[in-house]
């Protein structure tokens, strides 16, 4: 069989390695194809997913997403072609994405089925594309089925227990390696705060929370010995984040997983890093100010993820060993076989 996987975004290519290895491991060929945003490339030749690089995010405008769709799309489409004259006409059985709206629209001009995966459900204009080109939309079971039927979802729904990173991060033990490539000291506290996903931190933004945050732990640095890593999504956040000092900002992709593992406190602006966190029993704080989804609901009403709303509510201090809660391991061959239901008919 042979299977196409695209990745365009840091998180997707976490949830598809196992993935990729179990289809690998039972023969299968999977060629990846990967969007030049944030870490995606990187994170690729680090897991060493061998890919092939397609695209690049276009801008946050709505026009210029419009235009990154329409562009990267078509780009997919003459590699997919090209790809299926190499092996002697052969197609692709089964595309696989994780929220991306270009295989979607380049698998279905191809006659190609395909399957999504996502888990915030209120990213509308992705998943009206997404949703209603999809043969299979495969979520947690946290988000209500009603929640995704407008999107043209409504007999396409498979859920799965529990967060995806409990299944990306079932075979993962963390490795002490990234606190010397960071220089950490594991005697003094360590923070792991994760940018939100807009370009300008401190011009645009100066008083939102994520920047009273910033400021909060650069002080806790110099008086109290807090070190405190930010991982930026993108270039310009790393250039602006090194100026401001007093934080170690690395200058490329690190096993984070490892770093969330070994830190005392996780402080994040998006999902998937909160979620590992839970996942690896690191106590994290989510600064999120948009519309909360389904799987944080169900998170914070179990006390897994605090949500800050004022600065003045961070509390810093080191991580409770003893109240260690074991780690919930799931078999990421679940994901898969959901995954692969458009084949079954």
């Amino acid at each position: 069989m042979r299977v196409w996987i695209d990745l365009t975004n840091s998180p997707h290519v976490l949830v598809m390695r196992p993935l990729i290895e179990l289809l690998q491991g039972d023969g299968h060929e999977v060629a990846v194809t990967a969007r030049d945003f944030a870490q995606t490339v990187a994170l690729c030749e680090r897991l060493e997913i061998a890919h092939t690089v397609i695209g690049r995010h276009r801008g946050e405008h709505v026009l210029a997403k419009a235009a990154g769709l329409g562009s990267r799309s078509a780009a997919l489409l003459r590699w997919a072609h090209a790809q299926r004259r190499a092996a002697g006409g052969r197609r692709f059985d089964i595309a696989l994405g994780h929220s991306s709206n270009d295989v979607s629209v380049a698998a279905a001009i191809m006659r190609v089925p395909s399957a999504t995966t996502f888990d915030y459900e209120w990213a509308s204009v992705q998943h009206n594309v997404n949703c209603r080109l999809a043969a299979a939309v495969v979520v947690p079971d946290a988000i209500p089925q009603e929640r995704l039927e407008r999107y043209g979802a409504r007999g396409k729904i498979h859920s799965y227990e529990g967060l995806k990173e409990e299944y990306y991060l079932a075979d993962f033990e963390p490795h002490p390696a990234v606190l010397a490539e960071l220089a950490l000291d594991r005697s003094r506290p360590i923070v792991v705060l994760r940018s939100p996903p807009e370009v300008s931190l401190y011009h645009r933004f100066h008083n939102d929370l994520f920047a009273q945050v910033l400021e909060r732990l650069q002080r806790a640095g110099a008086q109290e010995g807090v070190q405190t890593v930010v991982l930026p999504r993108v270039d310009a956040q790393r250039a602006e984040l090194a100026r401001g000092g007093g934080l170690v900002v690395p200058e490329q992709a690190i096993d984070a997983q490892s770093l969330i593992a070994y830190a005392d406190l996780v402080i994040s602006a998006g999902g998937t890093m909160n979620r590992e966190a839970v996942a690896l029993g690191t106590p994290v704080y989510s600064t999120f100010q948009g519309r909360l989804g389904a799987v944080d609901e169900r998170l914070i009403a179990d006390g897994r993820l605090r949500l800050l709303t004022r600065v003045d509510e961070l509390q810093l201090r080191r991580k409770d060993s003893a109240a260690h809660v074991p780690r919930i391991r799931r078999d990421p061959r679940v994901l898969l076989e959901l995954l692969m239901t458009p084949l079954e008919h």
